[in-house]
This record gives structure tokens, sequence and C-alpha cells, in this order.
């Protein structure tokens, strides 16, 4: 199973020392007869990421401990996972407390949670994914009509993340979704006029990984009939890379600045969706293209990082042309 934990200053160059332990009822540590074990750990900004194995056929309450430092620094940084698990498929509670009933969270994990006691290594990862095609990248950079055009064309299920959020954001429990939970308690005014673009960039929950785990589950539980293409900004490089059979099943679209504001353009500018609920919609859309401008910088950054492939959007491009060049990526074109 793949475990998260937040802390605000791990970044993908942390160096992160991870834990896992078996805790009795009363939540102190103890040598248990569950086989658990940490087999990968990945740093992010902004938290931490691992893939554990968890061999057990009874109730379990366990802690996963992560300790991070930073290269060259001496700060460090710990952030605590406790989860109680309850025999059976689909019984998992990650971040609640040990009152909370195991499996309450995530109800709805039965495909993805059975599939993982068939084995934890990336490997495995990878080959159940290997069908998926993903495609990701800056917001109106054209991701869900390309990814159409290529299902239609190849005969692929489509998946989009998009559709999927007001799904993941009442499945998701508030100990999973600290970033969610405060943008939800914001007014309009408070998340898109009054904040700097920056600060929009690093607390948006989506950006920040909340609920990929779902997107996981709901793509284990298709049928593997014929290949998925699933696209949408909540693909985030980082994430995607571990779950890659092959590097050319995967591409991020990267819209010039230029290219997004016409995008903005033809959907009515501050008069569109929620811009036009705001006290000020004009300094909204502005916010908005600043940030998903911030966004699209921190996916060609990654890209180029992980050696992932990421294509440039402009004006002058068509979309039969962009298809076509995703088409390549994917090896998809005859």
């Amino acid at each position: 199973m793949i475990l998260s934990a937040t802390a605000n200053t791990f970044t993908p160059s942390t160096r992160i020392t991870a834990s896992i332990v078996e805790l009795d009822d009363a939540v102190v540590p103890q040598i248990g007869a569950a086989r658990l074990t940490i087999h990968n750990v990945q740093p992010y900004q902004g938290g931490v990421r691992v893939l554990a194995n968890i061999e057990w056929a009874g109730d379990l309450r366990v802690r996963v401990s992560y300790s991070g430092q930073v290269p060259a620094q001496e700060d460090r940084e710990r952030a605590t996972l406790l989860l109680s698990l309850t025999a059976g498929p689909a019984r998992l509670c990650t971040g609640c407390s040990s009152s909370m009933p195991a499996g309450q969270a995530l109800e709805r994990s039965q495909r993805m949670h059975s599939a993982l006691h068939e084995g934890t290594s990336p490997k495995f990862w990878r080959e159940r994914l290997r069908h998926v095609y993903w495609i990701g990248g800056g917001s109106g950079s054209g991701k869900s009509t390309i990814a159409r055009r290529i299902a239609d064309r190849y005969g692929m299920r489509l998946y989009g993340t998009d559709a999927v959020m007001p799904d993941h954001a009442r499945r998701m429990p508030v100990e999973q979704a600290p970033y969610l939970g405060k943008f939800a308690a914001m007014d309009m005014d408070e998340r898109w006029v009054a904040r700097s673009p920056r600060e929009m960039l690093d607390t948006f929950h989506w950006f920040r990984g909340e609920g990929f785990n779902l997107i996981i589950e709901d793509l284990l539980a298709l049928p593997a009939d014929r290949p998925v293409v699933a696209e949408g900004f909540r693909l985030l490089p980082d994430l995607v890379q571990p779950l890659l059979a092959e590097v050319g099943h995967a591409v991020w679209l990267l819209p010039t600045p230029q290219f997004r504001q016409a995008v903005f353009d033809s959907r009515g500018g501050p008069a569109w969706g929620f811009l036009a609920k705001t006290g000020d919609p004009q300094q909204a859309l502005q916010n908005l293209l600043q940030r998903d401008a911030l966004f699209t910088d921190r996916l060609t950054e990654q890209t180029r990082h992980l050696g992932l492939y990421g294509l440039r959007v402009a004006p002058r491009g068509t979309e039969k042309g962009l298809a076509q060049r995703v088409s390549a990526v994917f090896g998809l074109e005859d």
C-alpha cells in the first residue's frame, strides 16, 4: 500500500528515513507477529510517500514514522502516520485516530487494497497499470480534448480526473486532506482574489497530490480489457513516474502564457465560471493565470528532472497536430 504524510519542509531532495512498527491496544510499540516492511520512499514538495507491505490476517494497528534531513542542513522534520487495519480487503484508514473504525474512510478501496495483497513491489504496480496512458499538464492546455481524440481513434477507455473531483473530495477523510479542508473553508474572494498566485499554487490541494490514491483506485477498478487514457492536471509527474512501465506512456502538456490567455478569453474571461462569483473577477482571473503559469513552470522542471515527456503547447499549433505529437510519444502513430 502507498502511504502519505505531509511535512512542510520536505522536498524531493530531502533524505528520508522511514520506519514501521506494530502497536498494542495502548498504542505502545511492540514486537508482534505481523510482517511489516517498507520498500520504497519518495519525498516530494511538502510531504513523503512510502510503499509499505503489511502481512497479517487479523486486526492490526501500526505506526509509520518519517525523519527527513535536507542535504547540507542540520534541521530535521518528522512526520508520523497512525493506521488501524482490520482483517479483510479494503479495511484501511490512514491518518486516523485509534478510536476511528478501520476502513471507514476508504470503503470503496476494495479492488486496490485486495490487489495490494497480491504484491507490493514497484514492478507489481507498473505491471497492473501498464495499460494506462497518462496525459497531465497545465490547466487549459487541451488535455481533455486530446485525450478524447486519442481514445476515440484507438478504442481506448477515457478517464478524466476533473470529472471525479467532487466524488474524491467526498471520499477523502479530513485527516488525509488538510489543504482541501482549508480551501473549502474559504469564501470565493479568499480563494481567488485576496491571496498571491504563489500562495495559491503552494496550498492548492490537488497540486499537493491530495486524493491521488483515489485516482489509482478508480483506474484499478476499471476493466483491463482495453487501454485506458487518463487525463488531468492532477496527474503530477512525481506521482505518475513510479507507476510507469514505460516512460513513453506518459506526457505532460505545457501551455505558453499566450495559449492559456487565449483559452480563457474564449471561455469568457473574467465572466467565466467561478471567477464571476468573486468580488473582483478581473483580479481573480489574473491571479489564476499567474498561478497556473507557475504550475506549468513547476511541471516543466519536474518532467525535465525525472526524464519524462513534456510538450510545449503554443497558439500557432493545431488540435490535430498536438494529438499526433502525443500519439507519437505513446508509440501509437502508424
